[in-house]
Protein backbone atom coordinates (compact mmCIF):
# COMPACT_ATOMS: atom_id res chain seq x y z
CA UNK A 1 0.00 0.00 0.00
CA UNK A 2 1.20 2.94 -0.87
CA UNK A 3 2.91 4.46 1.95
CA UNK A 4 2.00 8.37 3.32
CA UNK A 5 5.27 9.32 5.50
CA UNK A 6 8.52 6.91 5.97
CA UNK A 7 7.13 4.44 3.50
CA UNK A 8 3.12 1.40 3.99
CA UNK A 9 -0.85 -6.19 4.21
CA UNK A 10 -3.46 -12.30 3.17
CA UNK A 11 -0.38 -13.45 5.06
CA UNK A 12 0.02 -17.39 4.72
CA UNK A 13 -1.28 -19.54 7.34
CA UNK A 14 -1.51 -23.01 5.83
CA UNK A 15 1.42 -22.94 3.73
CA UNK A 16 5.01 -23.36 4.06
CA UNK A 17 7.08 -20.66 4.73
CA UNK A 18 5.11 -19.76 7.44
CA UNK A 19 7.88 -20.31 10.16
CA UNK A 20 10.24 -18.31 8.32
CA UNK A 21 7.71 -15.31 8.37
CA UNK A 22 7.12 -15.52 11.93
CA UNK A 23 10.46 -15.73 12.79
CA UNK A 24 11.48 -12.45 10.79
CA UNK A 25 7.83 -10.72 11.55
CA UNK A 26 7.28 -8.33 14.12
CA UNK A 27 4.82 -9.39 16.53
CA UNK A 28 5.44 -6.69 19.30
CA UNK A 29 3.53 -6.02 22.51
CA UNK A 30 4.58 -4.11 25.53
CA UNK A 31 2.77 -2.40 28.50
CA UNK A 32 3.04 0.69 28.99
CA UNK A 33 4.55 1.45 32.93
CA UNK A 34 3.61 5.47 34.76
CA UNK A 35 0.68 6.29 36.96
CA UNK A 36 -2.38 5.90 36.10
CA UNK A 37 -4.15 9.11 33.67
CA UNK A 38 -2.31 11.36 31.66
CA UNK A 39 -4.22 14.45 29.54
CA UNK A 40 -5.95 12.37 27.57
CA UNK A 41 -7.28 9.99 29.51
CA UNK A 42 -10.94 10.57 29.12
CA UNK A 43 -13.59 8.01 28.17
CA UNK A 44 -11.18 5.51 27.04
CA UNK A 45 -10.85 6.50 23.74
CA UNK A 46 -7.20 6.21 22.19
CA UNK A 47 -5.57 8.70 20.15
CA UNK A 48 -3.58 8.00 17.06
CA UNK A 49 -1.61 9.77 15.00
CA UNK A 50 -2.78 9.47 11.27
CA UNK A 51 -3.07 11.75 7.58
CA UNK A 52 -5.48 12.82 5.31
CA UNK A 53 -6.95 10.43 3.40
CA UNK A 54 -6.46 11.02 -0.54
CA UNK A 55 -10.18 9.42 -1.83
CA UNK A 56 -13.45 9.04 0.12
CA UNK A 57 -13.28 5.70 2.35
CA UNK A 58 -14.36 2.96 -0.78
CA UNK A 59 -12.86 -0.18 0.49
CA UNK A 60 -11.45 -0.97 -3.62
CA UNK A 61 -10.64 2.85 -4.23
CA UNK A 62 -8.00 3.46 -0.98
CA UNK A 63 -4.32 2.51 -1.51
CA UNK A 64 -2.15 4.70 1.02
CA UNK A 65 -2.07 4.16 4.46
CA UNK A 66 -3.66 7.11 5.95
CA UNK A 67 -7.18 6.04 4.19
CA UNK A 68 -6.34 2.83 4.48
CA UNK A 69 -6.18 2.11 8.16
CA UNK A 70 -9.35 3.67 8.58
CA UNK A 71 -10.39 1.32 6.17
CA UNK A 72 -9.30 -1.16 8.17
CA UNK A 73 -10.98 -0.51 11.48
CA UNK A 74 -14.35 0.01 10.05
CA UNK A 75 -14.56 -3.31 7.48
CA UNK A 76 -14.23 -6.45 8.15
CA UNK A 77 -12.72 -9.03 4.97
CA UNK A 78 -13.53 -12.51 4.59
CA UNK A 79 -9.97 -12.94 6.00
CA UNK A 80 -7.52 -10.96 8.46
CA UNK A 81 -3.89 -10.59 9.53
CA UNK A 82 -2.65 -11.71 12.66
CA UNK A 83 0.34 -10.01 14.15
CA UNK A 84 2.41 -12.35 12.63
CA UNK A 85 1.16 -11.89 9.30
CA UNK A 86 -0.93 -15.30 9.60
CA UNK A 87 -4.15 -15.60 7.66
CA UNK A 88 -7.06 -16.17 10.00
CA UNK A 89 -11.28 -16.39 8.82
CA UNK A 90 -12.90 -13.66 9.38
CA UNK A 91 -16.10 -13.26 7.83
CA UNK A 92 -15.16 -16.25 6.03
CA UNK A 93 -16.51 -19.32 7.74
CA UNK A 94 -14.61 -21.17 5.07
CA UNK A 95 -12.74 -20.78 1.51
CA UNK A 96 -12.11 -24.16 -0.53
CA UNK A 97 -10.30 -25.35 -3.32
CA UNK A 98 -9.32 -28.20 -4.79
CA UNK A 99 -7.00 -27.26 -7.83
CA UNK A 100 -6.46 -23.41 -6.83
CA UNK A 101 -8.56 -22.08 -9.80
CA UNK A 102 -11.66 -22.74 -8.65
CA UNK A 103 -12.85 -21.80 -4.92
CA UNK A 104 -16.12 -22.22 -3.00
CA UNK A 105 -16.39 -19.47 -0.16
CA UNK A 106 -18.61 -19.66 2.39
CA UNK A 107 -19.97 -16.71 5.06
CA UNK A 108 -20.18 -17.14 8.69
CA UNK A 109 -23.81 -16.97 9.53
CA UNK A 110 -25.49 -14.36 11.24
CA UNK A 111 -23.01 -11.26 9.91
CA UNK A 112 -24.23 -7.77 9.68
CA UNK A 113 -22.94 -4.11 8.95
CA UNK A 114 -22.84 -1.80 11.73
CA UNK A 115 -26.88 -0.76 10.36
CA UNK A 116 -28.11 -4.60 11.02
CA UNK A 117 -28.53 -5.58 7.71
CA UNK A 118 -27.16 -8.25 6.54
CA UNK A 119 -23.80 -9.35 5.11
CA UNK A 120 -24.10 -11.77 2.09
CA UNK A 121 -22.75 -13.10 -0.88
CA UNK A 122 -23.77 -10.40 -2.96
CA UNK A 123 -22.08 -8.01 -0.51
CA UNK A 124 -18.57 -9.36 -1.74
CA UNK A 125 -19.58 -10.18 -5.07
CA UNK A 126 -21.39 -6.83 -5.99
CA UNK A 127 -18.51 -4.97 -4.36
CA UNK A 128 -15.62 -6.73 -6.52
CA UNK A 129 -17.79 -6.22 -9.74
CA UNK A 130 -18.08 -2.36 -8.86
CA UNK A 131 -14.56 -1.98 -8.19
CA UNK A 132 -14.00 -3.26 -11.91
CA UNK A 133 -16.51 -1.90 -13.52
CA UNK A 134 -15.69 2.00 -12.14
CA UNK A 135 -12.15 1.18 -12.83
CA UNK A 136 -10.85 1.99 -8.87
CA UNK A 137 -8.00 1.79 -7.82
CA UNK A 138 -7.80 -1.70 -6.19
CA UNK A 139 -9.76 -3.25 -9.42
CA UNK A 140 -5.96 -4.42 -10.36
CA UNK A 141 -6.99 -7.12 -7.32
CA UNK A 142 -8.92 -8.92 -9.62
CA UNK A 143 -7.63 -9.06 -12.30
CA UNK A 144 -6.98 -12.90 -12.37
CA UNK A 145 -10.61 -13.71 -12.02
CA UNK A 146 -12.21 -15.66 -14.93
CA UNK A 147 -13.90 -12.33 -16.85
CA UNK A 148 -11.85 -9.66 -15.54
CA UNK A 149 -11.85 -6.35 -17.89
CA UNK A 150 -11.40 -3.04 -16.14
CA UNK A 151 -14.07 -1.30 -17.26
CA UNK A 152 -16.57 -4.25 -18.09
CA UNK A 153 -19.71 -5.76 -16.72
CA UNK A 154 -20.26 -8.65 -14.19
CA UNK A 155 -16.95 -11.11 -14.24
CA UNK A 156 -17.75 -14.46 -15.24
CA UNK A 157 -15.94 -15.78 -12.95
CA UNK A 158 -17.73 -14.75 -9.41
CA UNK A 159 -21.23 -17.04 -9.07
CA UNK A 160 -23.86 -16.27 -6.17
CA UNK A 161 -24.98 -19.79 -4.88
CA UNK A 162 -26.82 -18.45 -1.99
CA UNK A 163 -27.00 -15.83 0.60
CA UNK A 164 -23.88 -17.38 2.34
CA UNK A 165 -22.33 -19.07 -0.44
CA UNK A 166 -20.31 -17.41 -3.55
CA UNK A 167 -17.54 -19.31 -5.66
CA UNK A 168 -14.69 -17.77 -7.49
CA UNK A 169 -13.15 -19.20 -10.72
CA UNK A 170 -9.45 -17.96 -11.70
CA UNK A 171 -7.91 -17.63 -14.86
CA UNK A 172 -5.21 -19.97 -14.41
CA UNK A 173 -4.38 -21.66 -10.61
CA UNK A 174 -2.93 -18.95 -8.51
CA UNK A 175 -0.85 -19.90 -5.36
CA UNK A 176 -1.43 -17.05 -3.28
CA UNK A 177 -5.00 -16.61 -4.36
CA UNK A 178 -6.73 -17.42 -0.70
CA UNK A 179 -3.81 -15.39 1.37
CA UNK A 180 -4.47 -12.49 -0.64
CA UNK A 181 -8.30 -11.90 0.01
CA UNK A 182 -7.75 -9.81 3.19
CA UNK A 183 -6.44 -7.16 1.34
CA UNK A 184 -8.63 -3.70 1.62
CA UNK A 185 -10.07 -4.31 -1.84
CA UNK A 186 -11.55 -7.66 -1.29
CA UNK A 187 -13.72 -6.02 1.37
CA UNK A 188 -17.73 -6.11 1.02
CA UNK A 189 -20.48 -2.99 0.58
CA UNK A 190 -23.83 -2.73 1.77
CA UNK A 191 -26.74 -2.23 -0.61
CA UNK A 192 -26.83 1.31 0.31
CA UNK A 193 -23.43 1.72 -0.70
CA UNK A 194 -24.65 1.81 -4.43
CA UNK A 195 -27.64 4.25 -3.95
CA UNK A 196 -24.80 6.92 -3.92
CA UNK A 197 -21.07 5.99 -3.58
CA UNK A 198 -19.65 9.58 -3.19
CA UNK A 199 -21.83 10.13 -0.04
CA UNK A 200 -21.21 6.54 1.20
CA UNK A 201 -17.28 7.52 0.82
CA UNK A 202 -17.62 10.27 3.15
CA UNK A 203 -19.68 8.33 5.81
CA UNK A 204 -19.53 4.62 4.89
CA UNK A 205 -20.79 1.64 6.79
CA UNK A 206 -19.34 -1.33 7.44
CA UNK A 207 -18.58 -4.39 9.12
CA UNK A 208 -15.01 -4.36 11.19
CA UNK A 209 -14.46 -3.84 14.81
CA UNK A 210 -15.43 0.33 14.53
CA UNK A 211 -17.83 2.26 12.93
CA UNK A 212 -16.87 6.27 11.72
CA UNK A 213 -18.76 8.84 13.99
CA UNK A 214 -16.96 11.60 12.22
CA UNK A 215 -14.13 13.07 9.53
CA UNK A 216 -13.36 16.38 9.87
CA UNK A 217 -11.13 17.14 6.36
CA UNK A 218 -7.51 17.25 7.83
CA UNK A 219 -7.88 17.29 10.83
CA UNK A 220 -8.49 14.03 12.09
CA UNK A 221 -11.48 11.04 12.39
CA UNK A 222 -13.39 9.61 15.25
CA UNK A 223 -14.31 5.72 15.81
CA UNK A 224 -16.09 3.90 17.92
CA UNK A 225 -16.87 0.39 18.47
CA UNK A 226 -19.51 -1.55 16.28
CA UNK A 227 -21.68 -3.45 18.35
CA UNK A 228 -22.71 -5.67 15.71
CA UNK A 229 -19.16 -6.73 14.96
CA UNK A 230 -18.68 -10.02 16.61
CA UNK A 231 -14.85 -11.26 15.02
CA UNK A 232 -11.47 -11.63 16.83
CA UNK A 233 -10.48 -8.23 16.07
CA UNK A 234 -13.54 -6.83 18.81
CA UNK A 235 -12.39 -3.43 20.11
CA UNK A 236 -10.64 -3.25 23.86
CA UNK A 237 -11.31 0.35 23.99
CA UNK A 238 -14.41 2.99 23.67
CA UNK A 239 -13.13 4.54 20.87
CA UNK A 240 -10.29 5.49 18.34
CA UNK A 241 -9.40 9.33 17.46
CA UNK A 242 -7.33 9.93 14.19
CA UNK A 243 -5.25 13.24 14.45
CA UNK A 244 -4.24 14.14 11.40
CA UNK A 245 -0.47 16.08 11.92
CA UNK A 246 1.11 18.45 9.10
CA UNK A 247 4.68 17.66 10.56
CA UNK A 248 5.74 14.48 12.59
CA UNK A 249 7.62 16.18 15.14
CA UNK A 250 4.22 17.92 16.20
CA UNK A 251 2.65 14.31 17.13
CA UNK A 252 5.61 12.74 18.95
CA UNK A 253 5.83 15.83 21.41
CA UNK A 254 2.16 15.33 21.89
CA UNK A 255 2.91 11.42 22.77
CA UNK A 256 5.70 12.59 25.34
CA UNK A 257 2.94 15.57 26.66
CA UNK A 258 0.44 12.62 27.22
CA UNK A 259 -1.72 14.38 24.91
CA UNK A 260 -1.61 11.71 21.85
CA UNK A 261 -1.62 8.12 22.92
CA UNK A 262 0.23 6.12 19.86
CA UNK A 263 2.42 6.84 16.98
CA UNK A 264 3.32 5.12 13.94
CA UNK A 265 6.82 7.14 13.09
CA UNK A 266 9.12 8.61 14.43
CA UNK A 267 10.17 12.04 13.29
CA UNK A 268 14.37 11.83 12.00
CA UNK A 269 15.09 14.70 14.61
CA UNK A 270 14.02 12.04 17.21
CA UNK A 271 15.43 9.01 16.19
CA UNK A 272 18.89 8.86 18.12
CA UNK A 273 17.22 9.54 21.44
CA UNK A 274 13.39 8.28 21.35
CA UNK A 275 14.24 4.88 22.98
CA UNK A 276 15.29 6.70 26.27
CA UNK A 277 12.77 9.60 25.82
CA UNK A 278 9.98 6.67 26.02
CA UNK A 279 11.39 4.45 28.44
CA UNK A 280 10.61 1.08 27.26
CA UNK A 281 7.59 2.67 25.08
CA UNK A 282 8.86 1.98 21.95
CA UNK A 283 9.28 -0.32 18.91
CA UNK A 284 12.25 -0.34 16.63
CA UNK A 285 12.33 -3.80 14.60
CA UNK A 286 12.04 -4.68 10.81
CA UNK A 287 8.96 -4.10 8.91
CA UNK A 288 7.64 -5.15 5.50
CA UNK A 289 8.44 -1.24 4.68
CA UNK A 290 10.54 -0.82 1.70
CA UNK A 291 11.32 3.00 0.19
CA UNK A 292 12.56 4.29 -3.08
CA UNK A 293 13.51 7.05 -5.59
CA UNK A 294 11.70 6.83 -8.87
CA UNK A 295 12.24 8.49 -12.31
CA UNK A 296 8.96 8.60 -14.65
CA UNK A 297 9.80 7.04 -17.90
CA UNK A 298 8.42 10.27 -19.44
CA UNK A 299 10.39 12.48 -18.39
CA UNK A 300 13.10 13.20 -20.88
CA UNK A 301 15.97 11.41 -20.39
CA UNK A 302 14.90 9.16 -18.35
CA UNK A 303 13.87 6.30 -20.96
CA UNK A 304 15.83 3.66 -23.51
CA UNK A 305 19.13 3.23 -23.29
CA UNK A 306 19.99 6.54 -22.10
CA UNK A 307 17.37 6.36 -19.32
CA UNK A 308 18.89 3.05 -17.88
CA UNK A 309 22.68 4.28 -17.84
CA UNK A 310 21.45 7.25 -15.90
CA UNK A 311 19.06 5.18 -13.60
CA UNK A 312 22.03 3.05 -13.06
CA UNK A 313 24.55 6.17 -12.70
CA UNK A 314 22.06 7.85 -10.04
CA UNK A 315 21.66 3.96 -8.22
CA UNK A 316 25.18 4.12 -7.74
CA UNK A 317 25.88 7.15 -6.97
CA UNK A 318 23.80 7.39 -3.28
CA UNK A 319 25.70 6.34 -0.11
CA UNK A 320 22.87 4.46 1.50
CA UNK A 321 25.06 3.13 4.19
CA UNK A 322 25.98 7.02 5.32
CA UNK A 323 22.31 8.03 5.33
CA UNK A 324 20.79 5.35 7.25
CA UNK A 325 23.18 5.89 10.11
CA UNK A 326 23.47 9.58 9.69
CA UNK A 327 20.37 10.68 8.94
CA UNK A 328 18.42 7.68 10.44
CA UNK A 329 19.97 6.37 13.46
CA UNK A 330 20.13 3.39 11.91
CA UNK A 331 16.01 2.62 11.77
CA UNK A 332 16.66 1.81 8.31
CA UNK A 333 18.59 -0.99 6.36
CA UNK A 334 19.99 -0.01 3.12
CA UNK A 335 18.23 -1.58 0.31
CA UNK A 336 19.41 -4.76 -1.37
CA UNK A 337 16.12 -5.52 -3.68
CA UNK A 338 12.55 -4.54 -4.34
CA UNK A 339 11.01 -6.50 -1.11
CA UNK A 340 11.33 -6.79 2.51
CA UNK A 341 13.83 -8.64 4.57
CA UNK A 342 10.76 -10.12 6.49
CA UNK A 343 9.47 -11.41 2.88
CA UNK A 344 9.54 -14.98 2.25
CA UNK A 345 12.10 -15.64 -0.18
CA UNK A 346 14.19 -12.63 0.07
CA UNK A 347 17.49 -12.80 -1.32
CA UNK A 348 19.87 -9.88 -0.58
CA UNK A 349 22.84 -10.93 -3.20
CA UNK A 350 20.98 -11.43 -6.58
CA UNK A 351 22.79 -11.18 -9.47
CA UNK A 352 22.88 -7.33 -10.32
CA UNK A 353 22.24 -6.64 -6.91
CA UNK A 354 25.55 -4.64 -7.14
CA UNK A 355 23.98 -1.86 -8.73
CA UNK A 356 22.82 -1.07 -5.03
CA UNK A 357 26.19 -0.14 -4.47
CA UNK A 358 27.90 2.92 -3.77
CA UNK A 359 30.34 3.47 -6.61
CA UNK A 360 30.85 7.25 -7.65
CA UNK A 361 33.49 6.72 -9.97
CA UNK A 362 31.13 4.07 -11.72
CA UNK A 363 28.51 6.45 -11.52
CA UNK A 364 30.20 9.39 -13.29
CA UNK A 365 31.28 6.98 -16.06
CA UNK A 366 27.91 5.13 -16.35
CA UNK A 367 26.29 9.53 -16.58
CA UNK A 368 28.97 10.32 -19.51
CA UNK A 369 28.42 7.34 -21.31
CA UNK A 370 24.63 8.45 -21.42
CA UNK A 371 25.53 12.09 -21.77
CA UNK A 372 27.37 10.73 -25.41
CA UNK A 373 23.40 9.86 -26.34
CA UNK A 374 21.97 12.91 -25.24
CA UNK A 375 23.63 15.70 -22.80
CA UNK A 376 21.33 16.41 -19.76
CA UNK A 377 22.26 19.87 -18.91
CA UNK A 378 19.07 20.73 -16.60
CA UNK A 379 18.26 19.97 -13.16
CA UNK A 380 16.88 17.06 -11.74
CA UNK A 381 13.88 17.63 -8.66
CA UNK A 382 13.24 14.96 -5.87
CA UNK A 383 9.70 15.49 -4.86
CA UNK A 384 8.36 14.77 -1.43
CA UNK A 385 5.81 15.46 0.64
CA UNK A 386 6.90 18.00 3.57
CA UNK A 387 4.51 16.54 6.13
CA UNK A 388 6.05 12.92 6.03
CA UNK A 389 9.47 13.96 7.55
CA UNK A 390 11.39 13.52 4.05
CA UNK A 391 13.21 16.77 4.07
CA UNK A 392 16.75 15.61 5.51
CA UNK A 393 17.22 12.63 3.48
CA UNK A 394 16.23 14.36 0.08
CA UNK A 395 18.46 16.71 0.96
CA UNK A 396 21.23 14.47 1.69
CA UNK A 397 20.27 12.38 -1.62
CA UNK A 398 20.63 15.81 -3.61
CA UNK A 399 23.93 16.88 -2.39
CA UNK A 400 24.97 13.36 -2.92
CA UNK A 401 24.48 13.53 -6.52
CA UNK A 402 25.29 17.56 -7.00
CA UNK A 403 28.97 16.05 -5.78
CA UNK A 404 29.34 13.12 -7.53
CA UNK A 405 27.64 13.35 -10.74
CA UNK A 406 27.97 17.33 -10.70
CA UNK A 407 24.21 17.58 -11.32
CA UNK A 408 21.90 20.68 -10.48
CA UNK A 409 19.89 18.60 -7.64
CA UNK A 410 17.65 19.32 -5.36
CA UNK A 411 14.20 18.62 -3.19
CA UNK A 412 11.14 19.75 -4.55
CA UNK A 413 8.35 19.78 -1.61
CA UNK A 414 4.46 19.22 -2.03
CA UNK A 415 2.72 20.36 1.56
CA UNK A 416 1.12 17.73 2.11
CA UNK A 417 0.73 13.98 0.91
CA UNK A 418 -2.58 14.52 -0.84
CA UNK A 419 -1.26 17.38 -3.05
CA UNK A 420 1.47 14.82 -3.58
CA UNK A 421 0.05 11.79 -4.67
CA UNK A 422 -2.69 13.79 -6.81
CA UNK A 423 0.34 15.40 -9.11
CA UNK A 424 1.36 10.92 -8.88
CA UNK A 425 -1.56 9.86 -9.99
CA UNK A 426 -2.41 12.03 -13.15
CA UNK A 427 1.14 11.43 -14.12
CA UNK A 428 2.26 15.38 -13.66
CA UNK A 429 5.57 14.67 -11.93
CA UNK A 430 8.36 17.05 -13.88
CA UNK A 431 11.23 15.01 -11.87
CA UNK A 432 12.26 12.21 -9.75
CA UNK A 433 10.01 11.66 -6.33
CA UNK A 434 10.28 9.51 -3.50
CA UNK A 435 8.38 6.89 -3.47
CA UNK A 436 7.19 3.85 -0.60
CA UNK A 437 5.35 0.91 0.02
CA UNK A 438 3.73 -0.90 2.89
CA UNK A 439 2.72 -4.39 2.78
CA UNK A 440 -0.39 -5.39 2.11
CA UNK A 441 -0.10 -8.90 2.58
CA UNK A 442 3.40 -10.80 3.59
CA UNK A 443 4.38 -12.33 -0.21
CA UNK A 444 6.81 -11.16 -2.67
CA UNK A 445 3.44 -10.76 -5.54
CA UNK A 446 2.24 -7.30 -3.29
CA UNK A 447 6.10 -5.92 -3.57
CA UNK A 448 6.17 -6.46 -7.66
CA UNK A 449 3.11 -6.89 -8.94
CA UNK A 450 1.61 -3.47 -8.03
CA UNK A 451 4.63 -1.44 -8.62
CA UNK A 452 5.91 -3.18 -11.96
CA UNK A 453 3.82 -4.68 -14.22
CA UNK A 454 2.65 -2.67 -17.15
CA UNK A 455 -1.11 -2.92 -15.30
CA UNK A 456 -0.15 -2.15 -12.00
CA UNK A 457 -2.23 0.23 -9.93
CA UNK A 458 0.82 1.76 -8.65
CA UNK A 459 2.88 1.97 -11.33
CA UNK A 460 4.36 5.35 -11.37
CA UNK A 461 7.17 4.96 -13.14
CA UNK A 462 5.35 3.85 -16.49
CA UNK A 463 7.64 0.92 -16.44
CA UNK A 464 6.77 -1.82 -19.27
CA UNK A 465 8.77 -4.58 -19.66
CA UNK A 466 7.14 -7.75 -21.15
CA UNK A 467 9.28 -10.45 -20.13
CA UNK A 468 9.23 -9.43 -16.35
CA UNK A 469 4.96 -9.23 -16.02
CA UNK A 470 5.54 -13.17 -17.93
CA UNK A 471 7.46 -13.89 -14.77
CA UNK A 472 5.18 -12.44 -12.62
CA UNK A 473 2.43 -14.38 -14.29
CA UNK A 474 4.42 -17.89 -14.00
CA UNK A 475 5.10 -17.31 -10.23
CA UNK A 476 1.54 -16.98 -9.78
CA UNK A 477 0.62 -20.05 -11.05
CA UNK A 478 3.58 -22.14 -9.23
CA UNK A 479 2.65 -25.15 -7.58
CA UNK A 480 4.52 -24.43 -4.02
CA UNK A 481 5.42 -20.76 -2.77
CA UNK A 482 9.00 -21.41 -2.71
CA UNK A 483 8.97 -22.25 -6.18
CA UNK A 484 6.70 -19.00 -6.84
CA UNK A 485 9.45 -17.24 -4.77
CA UNK A 486 12.46 -18.15 -6.83
CA UNK A 487 10.62 -17.21 -10.11
CA UNK A 488 9.87 -13.59 -8.42
CA UNK A 489 13.30 -12.82 -7.39
CA UNK A 490 14.41 -14.33 -11.28
CA UNK A 491 11.92 -11.20 -12.49
CA UNK A 492 14.04 -8.76 -9.80
CA UNK A 493 17.11 -9.73 -11.56
CA UNK A 494 15.31 -8.03 -14.41
CA UNK A 495 14.20 -5.06 -12.25
CA UNK A 496 17.96 -4.73 -11.14
CA UNK A 497 18.88 -3.93 -14.54
CA UNK A 498 16.05 -1.61 -15.77
CA UNK A 499 15.72 -0.33 -12.23
CA UNK A 500 12.07 1.49 -12.65
CA UNK A 501 12.70 2.64 -9.19
CA UNK A 502 15.95 2.78 -7.28
CA UNK A 503 16.04 1.16 -4.80
CA UNK A 504 17.17 3.36 -1.13
CA UNK A 505 16.14 1.44 1.73
CA UNK A 506 13.65 -0.65 4.33
CA UNK A 507 12.33 1.11 7.41
CA UNK A 508 12.11 -0.57 10.35
CA UNK A 509 8.71 0.29 12.68
CA UNK A 510 9.37 2.56 14.93
CA UNK A 511 6.64 3.77 16.75
CA UNK A 512 5.88 4.20 20.51
CA UNK A 513 2.97 5.00 23.18
CA UNK A 514 2.32 7.13 26.13
CA UNK A 515 1.88 6.04 29.97
CA UNK A 516 -1.57 6.69 28.84
CA UNK A 517 -2.11 3.59 27.87
CA UNK A 518 -0.96 -0.26 27.71
CA UNK A 519 -1.29 -3.54 25.36
CA UNK A 520 0.32 -1.99 22.81
CA UNK A 521 0.68 -3.84 20.07
CA UNK A 522 2.19 -3.60 16.07
CA UNK A 523 2.40 -5.63 13.44
CA UNK A 524 4.33 -7.65 10.91
CA UNK A 525 3.30 -4.72 8.73
CA UNK A 526 4.24 -1.59 11.33
CA UNK A 527 0.75 -1.13 12.03
CA UNK A 528 -0.25 -0.32 15.22
CA UNK A 529 -3.01 -2.72 16.55
CA UNK A 530 -5.15 -0.30 18.27
CA UNK A 531 -8.56 -2.20 18.72
CA UNK A 532 -6.17 -4.34 21.22
CA UNK A 533 -4.89 -0.90 23.10
CA UNK A 534 -6.24 -0.32 26.89
CA UNK A 535 -6.89 3.14 28.13
CA UNK A 536 -5.57 3.69 31.00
Amino acid sequence: MVDHSAPRTARRATRAGVAALAAASLALTACSGGEDGGANADGGVVSANGTEPQNPLIPANTNEVGGGRIVEMIFAGLVYYDAEGETQLEVAESIETEDQKNYTITLKEGETFADGTPVTANSFVDAWNYAVENALVGAYNFESIAGYEEGGDEMEGLKVVDDRTFTVELEEPEVDFQDRLGQTAFYPLPESAFEDIEAFGEKPVGNGPYQLVEWTHNQGASLEPNPEYDGDREAKNDGVEYVFYAQVDAAYNDLLAGNLDVIDTIPESSQAAFEDDLEGRSVNQPAAIFQSLTIPHYLEHFDGEEGKLRRQAISLAIDRDDITETIFGGTRSPAREFTSPVIPGFEENLPGSEVLEFDPERARELWEEADEISTFDGELTIGYNADGDHQAWVDAVANQLRNNLDIDAHGDPYPDFKSFQDDLDSDSMTGAFRTGWQGDYPLSSNFLEPLYTATGSSNYSKYDNEEFDKLIGEAKRAETPEEGEEIFNRAQEILLKDLPVIPLWYSNTTGGWADTVEDVQFGWNSVPRLFDVVKR
